[in-house]
């Protein structure tokens, strides 16, 4: 069975409260990038699985996203996944 890479990125949504991104401005800031204006932190993951085809493998990290790697009230996600033997 083919191995595939799933490349996913999770963002807060516009309007949700992002603390550390709000610590990492501030950080800025103080190390004088004055220019700073707003920072958003988000999350990557990686994840290598075995799949039939890529169609079954994006089905899986969409539901991967949607039960635990992303909280859909709060975050948004994209992803890409390609088999491994295409990198």
């Amino acid at each position: 069975m083919p191995v595939f890479t799933a490349s996913v990125e999770i963002h807060l949504k516009p309007g949700a409260l992002d603390p550390q991104g709000q610590a990492v401005g501030d950080g800025l800031r103080s190390l004088g990038y004055a220019g700073v204006r707003e920072v958003r932190v988000g999350k990557h993951v990686r994840v290598q699985l075995q799949a039939a085809d890529a169609a079954a493998a994006v089905q899986v990290v969409e539901r991967m996203c949607q039960e635990l790697l992303a909280n859909p009230v709060m975050e948004t996600y994209r992803f890409t996944v390609t088999r491994d033997d295409e990198r």
